[in-house]
């Protein structure tokens, strides 16, 4: 899904050890063999998921990259290196690893080798800390992930889930508002069985092939406020071998049994999680807050009506209450730059650009009498704003257009908005931490034996006197080995 999602929250500033020469001018007036052309345009080489050289959206940006910055004194050429089709992640680590290496790159994993042990990515640190629009625009979930792992800046909210459901749905029941206003899970409970019973939909929630957008709604009200829990013992364990867990997967076997869960739930893909709630087999799915619960909504009253509006709903109250915890110990993706990159602080000026007042009007609405017109002095978005997605800049904090959006074609629906202020006033930071290279293989197993018997107890192929045995075995897949490196890790 293309259009991506946006959040609000405070700015604050980074106070991370510098341990590069960045921001300094040397690098942008070595020798034009180095890092200029004839003329004085200094080349920039990109490499990004969504960067392909014959998408005229895509052309027409880079030159309004260029266009822009040369208005402001930097005479910058944008030269998009191609990626071979296939997953990006390793078609872009076997770029790299062949020797070509551009200025900019954009990671969407596969990027901590190349930090870490490779070493050939920038500490952005100091480049941050002397931009005047890059640090606006971070939220401080930014700005503490920045501080773990500096190699990676991301523009853009928490991607996390807010679960919604059809409003048309949600009326024929007698219990949605009882849940609303008093989400405990007991309340849930009752309106996921009135909207099976009441509202014409086979099932309440649906889910794309695991529990975690499930989790999104009751994790915390079991108990599972962070990764790691503290015991009474002060040693840390994995929540999800916790009798929180056993709880939380007991209840969820119960909705299953009842037909309230997706039965499908472990082969669902998004797309076809989409389809149900949209043909109202599903009354409540989830998606991440802000531009994904926007589309949601456009899609659902397009196809079922305006009665179809999307309504967010509140995280479960139980033992605690929020969603997903949000973890901060590194971006999982975002751009960084080459430490053999000649063209350093040019290739950070094209981020700065981009998040300033100018490049993100571009960035995110796209080009006036295109993706949008100016009528009676407000912005009113063309139906080609649907095919116009922001590549640098997703966050809205530093997001300030001079002029206000026409009414009927806000930037952000109601529902949209709402899940925004929703997620910010109920999301929490998590206790995660970076995965060292020698327990990757034993986290992965471990993993592994979770997830397995997590989807044999939710489906009834096992219960919860079962639960011993799986943290058995989870432990010896290498969950010990983990958990020990947990507790001399996190403080």
């Amino acid at each position: 899904m293309k259009k991506t999602l946006f959040a609000m929250a405070a700015v604050v500033l980074i106070t991370t050890t510098a341990c590069s020469s960045g921001g300094s001018k040397s690098t942008d007036t070595a020798s034009p063999s180095a890092t200029q052309n004839s003329t004085g345009v200094t080349t920039v080489s990109i490499l990004a998921k969504d960067f392909a050289p014959d998408d005229p959206n895509v052309q027409k940006l880079v030159k309004g990259i260029e266009d822009g910055m040369k208005a402001e004194g930097k005479n910058v050429k944008l030269q998009i290196t191609p990626v071979q089709s296939g997953t990006y992640s390793e078609k872009m680590g076997l770029l790299l690893q062949s020797g070509n290496i551009p200025d900019l790159i954009y990671f969407q994993g596969g990027d901590y080798q190349f930090a870490t042990t490779q070493k050939i990515l920038e500490d952005l640190t100091p480049y941050i800390d002397k931009s005047k629009y890059v640090k606006a625009s971070m939220n401080p979930y930014n700005i503490e992930r920045m501080k773990n792992y500096p190699y990676l800046v991301w523009l853009s909210p928490v991607n996390s889930a807010v679960p919604v459901v059809r409003q048309d749905l949600m009326d024929k029941t007698a219990s949605g508002k009882a849940a609303l206003e008093n989400p405990t899970i007991d309340n849930y409970y009752t309106f996921f069985k009135d909207l099976k019973e009441k509202s014409g939909a086979k099932y309440a929630y649906t889910t794309a092939g695991n529990l975690d957008e499930l989790d999104a709604m009751f994790g915390q009200a079991f108990g599972l406020t962070t990764t790691w829990l503290k015991g009474a013992d002060g040693q840390f364990a994995y929540g999800k071998t916790t009798q929180f867990e056993k709880e939380k997967l007991e209840f969820y076997a119960k909705l299953y049994k009842e037909g309230l869960l997706d039965p499908e739930f472990l082969t669902k893909k998004w797309d076809t999680k989409e389809k149900a709630f949209y043909d109202g087999q599903a009354a409540i799915m989830a998606g991440t807050q802000g531009k994904v619960i926007d589309l949601y909504n456009s899609k659902s009253i397009a196809q079922n009506g305006a009665g179809a509006k999307v309504v967010p709903l509140p995280p479960a109250k139980g033992k605690a209450q929020g969603y997903t915890p949000v973890d901060t110990s590194k971006e999982s993706r975002g751009f960084a730059i080459s430490k053999t990159s000649k063209n350093k602080d040019m290739a950070f000026a094209v981020l700065e650009y981009m998040a300033s007042p100018k490049g993100q009007m571009m960035d995110k609405l796209g080009f006036e009498g295109s993706e949008y017109q100016i009528v009676d002095n407000k912005i009113k978005l063309t139906d080609k704003f649907a095919a116009w997605y922001p590549h640098f800049v997703e966050s809205v904090i530093n997001f300030t257009p001079d002029k206000e959006f026409d009414p009927t074609t806000p930037y952000f629906s109601e529902p949209a908005a709402k899940s925004l202020k929703m997620f910010e006033s109920s999301s929490t930071k998590d206790n995660t931490f970076i995965i060292p290279a020698d327990l990757t293989a034993k986290w992965d197993a471990a993993t592994a034996v979770y997830k397995e018997f997590a989807a044999d107890i939710v489906t009834g192929k096992k219960t919860g006197a079962d639960f011993d045995k799986f943290v058995q075995a989870w432990n010896a897949a290498g969950g010990k080995d983990v958990t020990d490196y947990a507790n001399k890790t996190i403080k």
